[in-house]
């Protein structure tokens, strides 16, 4: 019985140390910073211009759109590096093979779907 809560012993002191840590960071920031607050720092700052106006702006979709396709093609490839690793064992070369074609097919429409809908297009 010990040797099944060693697993959970690691990983709870690893967590306990973690926090400790994450702690004992935030009360040395706190101790050593200096601490002047002015009218003029306590406003908000965004990129060296004074905030004029409200805070809501409307963005184009478009912009989603080319970041779900960086996550696809992002998600493709995390995919594709443990792939190649089990392709070259004997055993699963073959089954391996056909299940990454389905996989980058599954892609492929995904790809030639947003090309037809000219999501991948930048006018």
């Amino acid at each position: 019985m010990p040797d099944y809560f060693h697993g959970y012993a690691v990983v709870g002191l690893v967590l306990v140390v973690g926090v400790l840590f994450v702690a004992c960071a935030f009360a040395a920031g706190r101790l050593l910073r200096p601490l002047a607050p002015t009218p003029e720092k306590l406003l908000p700052y965004e990129c060296g211009v004074d905030p004029v106006g409200e805070g809501w702006a409307q963005t184009q979709v478009r912009y989603y759109l080319y970041a779900f396709l960086y996550v696809i093609f992002a998600v493709d490839s995390v995919f594709l590096f443990p792939w190649a690793t089990i392709f070259a064992g004997d055993a699963f070369g073959g089954v391996t093979l056909a299940e990454m074609f389905a996989f980058l097919g599954f892609l492929a429409v995904g790809l030639l779907y947003a090309w037809k809908k000219g999501v991948l297009a930048w006018t």
